[in-house]
C-alpha cells in the first residue's frame, strides 16, 4: 500500500513536470487529480479529458526509482500534449517532443518493469507453431465462443490443460 509520503513523493514529481512544461512551452498548465488505484500490468495511465493520472500502487512499491525516473514524466507528458496540441496520437511526435525536448526523458512508449505482481492467472493455448498464454478474461471469452488467433502463423489458438 502506497504511505503518504509516497503519494506526495509522487505527485511533486508530477509538478517538477508541469514546471519544465511550462517553462518550455512558456505558458500554463492545468494541474490534474492522482489516483493511486491503476490496476494490472500499467504502471499509470492519463485520462486527457478527466485530467487524471492513475498510478499503480503495486508496480510503484517494486519500482520506485523508475517510477520517479520515467512513468511519472510519461503520464504528465501525456496531459501536457493533449493540453497544448488537443487530441493527437497518443505516443505521436507531439508527445515525443514533450518527452524530448521539455523533459529531457527518453520517449519510450512502454515500460520494462518486473509484472510478476500483477499478473493474475493465466492459461495455457497452443496454436500450430506455439504456446501462448491467455488471460481469465480472454479465456472466458474462449468458453463462449470467442476464437483468437497466432499473430505469427494465423491458426486458431486451443486450450491445452496438458501444458
Amino acid at each position: 500500500m502506497l504511505t503518504e509520503e509516497d503519494k506526495k513523493a509522487l505527485m511533486l514529481q508530477g509538478e517538477h513536470f508541469f514546471i519544465e512544461a511550462e517553462c518550455f512551452f512558456n505558458r500554463p498548465f492545468i494541474r490534474p487529480t492522482y489516483l493511486f488505484n491503476q490496476r494490472g500490468k500499467a504502471a499509470g495511465t492519463a485520462h486527457l479529458q478527466r485530467n487524471l493520472i492513475k498510478i499503480n500502487p503495486i508496480l510503484f512499491a517494486n519500482n520506485k526509482k523508475e517510477f520517479f525516473a520515467q512513468v511519472i514524466g510519461h503520464e504528465v507528458a501525456h496531459l501536457i500534449t493533449f493540453q497544448h496540441y488537443g487530441k493527437v496520437r497518443p505516443h505521436g511526435k507531439e508527445w515525443q517532443h514533450v518527452m524530448t525536448q521539455a523533459f529531457r526523458l527518453p520517449a519510450l512508449t512502454t515500460h520494462q518493469l518486473n509484472i510478476d505482481d500483477v499478473v493474475g492467472k493465466q492459461f495455457p493455448y497452443r496454436c500450430l507453431c506455439s504456446t501462448h498464454k491467455l488471460t481469465i478474461r480472454r479465456h472466458n471469452k474462449v468458453l463462449k465462443g470467442t476464437q483468437y488467433l497466432c499473430k505469427k502463423c494465423r491458426s486458431i489458438l486451443h486450450f491445452d490443460p496438458i501444458v
